[in-house]
């Protein structure tokens, strides 16, 4: 029988890091119409990236229930409680594997939820890679019409259903438009792994703390993701923190934390290299500059903002220079301060209303299948446990008991090795080697 009742949803998110999770949770609520009540559940599917409870914090977005599961105890959970939606808000690779695992879960039950996945923010690398490991879900959401064109053309060009395809909008945008603060704030909203090498880094940070001593009467933050030792999205090798150490900057320089938009609210100015905060700033209508310092290339993701007119370097910034971005392409990004935003999810909603009306929905049917990727989609779903068919594979990590004291402190042991790992040791011996 269905998981609502006449005007609520019950959803469950799966998310397996900060980023996805306020991607997942803040579109949950964006596809529950205004008149329903929503009960949503968040599962953090374990991981490298789980996020820890200050970065839970820091996004701010509550749900009914929210606790740490394997891919083995999500499946189960999905195959023995009854949900309206299901928003998988993972990379790739995971989406693919609770597809399948879901399709195998769910075999001879009359009813299945609607299963909705997309991107948490700009895509701008494995275009068709990452799109295809998402193919199978009922919707897969583009932030904008022009991710939707790209996404509609990669599917229809290898033969698979593109229905599923729904232009939206990111879900966290919003907030005040711009207007001049004081004193006025210089923010560089810095991304874990772009750029990756510790000599960018290094001259990145270097320009900014340059930039602060040139204007002091400006304030100028690096707005950080994480603090050391926490992971989010992508591995950060060579963390600004650690590099600041070695620099003097002045008083007016500051590291800052905390939520995205509440250090757009104070901002006059927001440099980037590539990171979605550019988007949640030209929302607001706030002067936005997308570096060129290190070239215009596919790995730093800049690329994806040439037309945008807010290409620029920080010799143009530290002379004065104001970008002013292009309408048109503007529009294009999902990005609409005048209104039209409120309307991004309209689609969506109709859509997923559409499907849970028909009552019974036919088996999820990815594009990937031991027939058409034999030589891939074996070792994606092996990574998460399960097999050829989706079925869990005998041995597969559990979490039907909350483990005990012993095993949560081996397991936080275990996540600080790792992050140490990739954060010091790693680095060492990579210089090593360039000897």
């Amino acid at each position: 029988m269905p998981a609502s009742t006449s005007n609520s949803l019950r959803v469950a998110v799966l998310a397996d890091s900060d980023t996805r999770w306020k991607w997942g949770a803040l579109t949950a609520n964006r596809l529950v119409p205004s008149e329903s009540d929503i009960r949503l559940d968040g599962r953090l599917l374990r991981g490298r990236a789980t996020p820890t409870a200050r970065q839970l914090d820091e996004v701010g977005v509550r749900a009914d229930s929210l606790r740490e599961v394997t891919a083995a105890e999500f499946l189960r959970t999905m195959r023995e409680e009854t949900y309206d939606v299901v928003v998988l808000a993972l990379v790739g690779g995971a989406v693919q594997a609770m597809l399948h695992g879901l399709a195998y879960a769910w075999q001879g039950r009359e009813q299945r939820p609607v299963v909705v996945t997309g991107y948490v923010g700009v895509v701008y690398e494995k275009l068709a890679d990452g799109l295809l490991l998402r193919h199978g879900a009922d919707l897969v959401l583009a932030n904008s019409r022009q991710d939707a064109e790209r996404f509609t053309a990669v599917y229809e060009g290898v033969g698979a259903d593109a229905s599923s395809v729904t232009e939206v909008a990111l879900p966290f945008l919003g907030g005040a438009s711009y207007e001049r603060h004081d004193p006025y704030t210089v923010v560089f909203a810095a991304q874990p792994s772009v750029p990756e090498s510790r000599k960018d880094r290094t001259y990145l940070l270097e320009r900014l703390v340059r930039h602060a001593r040139l204007h002091p009467d400006r304030e100028v933050l690096l707005k950080l993701r994480s603090k050391p030792g926490e992971h989010t999205t992508h591995i950060e090798e060579q963390p600004y923190q650690k590099l600041v150490q070695r620099l003097d900057p002045p008083a007016n320089f500051r590291l800052v934390y905390g939520h995205m938009g509440e250090v757009l609210d104070r901002t006059d100015l927001l440099v980037t290299v590539s990171s979605t905060a550019a988007l949640e700033s030209l929302h607001r209508r706030i002067p936005t500059v997308v570096l060129t310092d290190l070239g215009v290339r596919e790995a730093l993701g800049n690329h994806h903002f040439v037309g945008s007119g807010c290409l620029a370097s920080w010799d143009q910034l530290d002379a004065g220079h104001r970008p002013t971005p292009d309408e048109e392409w503007v529009a294009r990004q999902g990005v609409a301060a005048d209104g039209a935003y409120e309307t991004a999810f309209d689609a969506a909603r109709e859509r997923i209303a559409e499907l849970l009306a028909k009552g019974e929905l036919p088996p999820l049917a990815p594009y990937y299948t031991p027939t058409t990727a034999p030589g891939y989609l074996p070792g994606v779903l092996a990574r998460h446990h399960l097999g050829p068919d989706g079925s869990p594979l005998p041995g597969a990590p559990d979490a039907d008991r909350e483990p005990g004291p012993v095993r949560q402190i081996v397991r936080r042991a275990a996540r600080g090795a790792y992050r140490h790992g990739v954060q010091r040791v790693a680095p060492v011996i990579r210089r090593m080697g360039e000897l």
